[in-house]
């Protein structure tokens, strides 16, 4: 799935004085997990400077690439490391502005709100829970959750087991809907993602030293002549971002 079409800033002329003009709009490429908070934060960018902030939502892979491709970004917030480091490798970002933003957590979701908790451990038997159903999760060789998933499954020793009955899907709120209308019994997601549906349970909890950190780092696009993206990120940092990053159960990182 490609991501949103593509929101050109209306404007990126400065005035003469070097200023924003009144109403520009700023494109932010973020990873499709913080759609919620995005929302949110996209309101109070709005409220609080009068621009508008535009924001697309797909893989972070997806979006690294629609990058290489000159798609029209200012500002990249990628779910690891991996994507962001590959842009800036090809000084595709403007360095000085990276930041890691935010941390998550992997979970097994399961279908509807009454699903038991289980323990996930060595010797989890993953295979009878989903019996003859599918386990939904982002694509496991390039979009962050699926990474990271995999490895999960992995250190438990029992990826070979399950990848067979695995149902790939272009991005991590792709896999939670999958789970959330019973395509798939349980699926791998972002404890943040979980949060979003009252169609799913957390059963449990993936042990975090089982896979890499989850980190969001954030960064300008070096192409963007925008002269709001550093505000943009400025605004990441703030209070009104940061209370909705942790209402959507991100770990902030930015002090």
């Amino acid at each position: 799935m490609m991501p949103a079409a593509f929101l050109r800033p209306a404007l990126f002329a400065m005035l003469a004085t070097g200023s924003p003009t009144a109403a520009d709009t700023v494109t932010v490429f973020a990873a499709a997990s913080m759609k919620n908070a995005m929302d949110e934060i996209a309101t109070a960018w709005q409220a609080e400077t009068g621009h508008t902030l535009a924001v697309s939502l797909a893989g972070s892979s997806e979006l690294a690439r629609q990058i290489e491709q000159d798609a029209p970004a200012d500002v990249f917030i990628s779910a690891n490391a991996d994507w962001m480091d590959r842009l800036q490798d090809d000084g595709l970002i403007d360095a000085d502005s990276r930041f890691d933003l935010l941390g998550n957590a992997l979970v097994l979701v399961a279908h509807g709100d009454e699903a038991a908790p289980v323990q996930i451990a060595p010797g989890f038997d993953l295979m009878g829970l989903l019996g003859d159903g599918r386990l939904a999760m982002a694509m496991v060789d390039a979009v962050p959750a699926g990474i990271y998933g995999r490895a999960a499954l992995d250190r438990l020793g029992i990826w070979d087991e399950v990848a067979p009955q695995v149902a790939q899907a272009d991005n991590v709120r792709a896999a939670l809907a999958f789970v959330a209308t019973g395509e798939a019994p349980m699926g791998i997601v972002y404890a943040t993602d979980a949060v979003a549906s009252d169609d799913v349970t957390v059963v449990g909890t993936f042990p975090a030293d089982g896979h890499p950190p989850i980190v969001y780092p954030a960064a300008s696009v070096a192409a963007s002549d925008s002269p709001l993206k550093g505000d943009v990120l400025d605004f990441l940092r703030g209070d009104a971002a940061r209370a909705a990053f942790a209402r959507q159960g991100f770990t902030v990182l930015v002090d």
